[in-house]
């Protein structure tokens, strides 16, 4: 099946910085990833774009975007309302929270044509919240072509901690997946020491299982690549190839003093 696409372009045009190319990330930020009582409603954030140098790329309306909870889903495609992240097209959405649960927010998108890497991109994007103290069903995959389930709960955890995770492909491990990782530099108050600083990239054992000790506090991304075994069509009418992204976004919080 064809579906519509759409072309991104960067300041430059191209993609790379010097001779490392920069990641793509589907983002699903919420406002906090642990609700409480007193706040329970929950704002995200949904864009594409290169989360630790601050490029944004254009993002048409994605396909599907709803939320999971105890085996049950909500479309919440709905909700979303234009917005910007990075001065380009992104999307908005507001939930408020009225039981105790483990809420999963997924995202999938239009498939977005790629020019410097000649392939389409599809990232299905997921983020994990945890409302009035529940603490059950985050280990659970919400039926995504490709995810990356937590082993490691995905909230309340410190900066430091290592994320443990499995990455799925039609709910079956993936060996040896290859997993991008990155910080989400949304103040842009951090400088990468060199170019292969900015997305850090680990192997996926023979399970699919992958750790990474997150060093700092913020939101962190994980991004597990493959290609897809059929192809799209570009906007001059070729069939290229496609890379699926499975991608989980967790926060890692400070220590706090007394």
């Amino acid at each position: 099946m064809i579906k519509k696409m759409f072309t991104g372009l960067c300041a430059t045009g191209l993609l790379f910085t010097s001779s490392v190319a920069m990641a793509h990330f589907g983002m699903v930020i919420p406002s906090e990833n642990v609700i409480t009582p007193e706040n329970k409603v929950v704002e995200l954030t949904i864009s594409f774009s290169h989360p630790f140098e601050g490029v944004g790329m254009e993002m048409v309306k994605p396909d599907k975007f709803y939320m999971v909870k105890d085996g049950g889903k909500t479309d919440l495609l709905d909700t979303l309302k234009e917005s910007r992240v990075m001065n380009h097209t992104a999307w908005h959405s507001t939930y408020k929270m009225k039981r105790p649960g483990v809420y999963h927010f997924a995202m999938e998108p239009v498939p977005y044509w790629e020019p410097a890497e000649d392939v389409s991109i599809i990232h299905y994007t997921k983020t994990i919240v945890a409302a009035f103290g529940a603490d059950e069903g985050w280990d659970e995959p919400v039926g995504l072509p490709t995810e990356i389930v937590p082993l490691l709960r995905p909230f309340g955890n410190y900066a430091g901690n290592a994320f443990v995770g499995k990455v799925l492909m039609h709910g079956k491990p993936v060996p040896n997946a290859e997993v991008e990782v990155e910080l989400y530099n949304k103040e842009d108050k951090l400088r990468a020491p060199s170019d292969h600083h900015v997305t850090q990239v680990i192997k996926a054992d023979d399970n699919g299982v992958f750790t990474f000790a997150c060093p700092r506090a913020g939101w962190w991304g994980f991004a597990a690549l493959n290609e897809a075994d059929y192809t799209l069509k570009n906007p001059k009418g070729e069939d290229k190839g496609v890379e699926l992204g499975a991608v989980l976004w967790v926060y890692m919080d400070e220590w706090q003093t007394k």
